[in-house]
Formats: structure tokens, C-alpha cells, sequence
């Protein structure tokens, strides 16, 4: 329950944490001045310098610790690529001009797999004792 959950604050939170940052992420920014979150951009240093690698790792840790209780490594391997691959536009692809859009592709990869999570949830494969290949 909690990987389930937590899955899904981490990904909402990495989003809302960009959408604070117009001047780092204007596409996403504009999207969240549209539906009124325009005054978190007073605080766009704390979004980007920490709620969103916080929030990234949340989700990274948790998608990691999921693959414990349904034992899916397909589904635990995408959840955590879209973390994984953020932590690397935020830090040291951040010098590049193309690493909005590696940051864009990261932050849908992450909502997109939150949602499939929702939708089509995972299932234990195994039992406790064994696990049939």
C-alpha cells in the first residue's frame, strides 16, 4: 500500500514541483499558472534545487521497493526509469540545451506509469515460499 501510494505523491509532486519553475520549464510552468498555481513561482529555488530530486527519489525508492511485494521487474524497471532519468537532466545533463526535453520526457514517463499503475494495478506474481519462472 504504501509503494502504491507513494508512487503516485512522487510523481505528483515532481510535477507541481516544475510546474513552480516557469523560468526552468516554461511549457510546464505556463500549464500551471493556467490552472492557478502561478504563485508557487516565489519559490522556484526550493522546487528545483530540492522538492524535485525529493520527489524524484521518492518515487525511485518506492518503485524500487515495490518489485519486493509484486515481483514484476518490467513494471518496477519503467517506474523507476522515469525517476532515474530526471535525477540524471537535473544534475548532470543540466548544462545541455536538450535536457528540457529530456526533463519534459522524464516528468511524462512518470505520470504516465502512475496512471497505468491506477488503471491496471500489479498483482503479486509469486508466493512467499517460491516463485515460478
Amino acid at each position: 500500500m504504501l509503494t502504491r501510494i507513494g508512487d503516485k505523491a512522487g510523481s505528483l509532486g515532481a510535477v507541481i514541483s516544475a510546474m513552480g519553475c516557469a523560468m526552468c520549464f516554461p511549457a510546464i510552468a505556463s500549464l500551471g499558472a493556467a490552472i492557478g498555481l502561478g504563485f508557487l513561482s516565489q519559490w522556484e529555488g526550493l522546487f528545483v534545487n530540492t522538492l524535485l530530486p525529493l520527489f524524484a527519489w521518492i518515487a525511485l525508492v518506492l518503485n524500487g521497493l515495490g518489485w519486493f511485494s509484486h515481483r514484476q521487474w518490467h513494471r518496477s524497471a519503467l517506474g523507476m526509469f522515469g525517476p532515474a532519468l530526471l535525477l540524471l537532466s537535473l544534475y548532470p545533463l543540466f548544462q545541455y540545451g536538450w535536457s528540457a526535453y529530456v526533463t519534459y520526457s522524464a516528468l511524462a514517463l512518470m505520470v504516465a506509469v502512475s496512471v497505468w499503475d491506477i488503471f491496471s494495478p500489479a498483482n503479486k506474481r509469486c508466493d512467499d515460499e517460491s516463485c515460478a519462472v
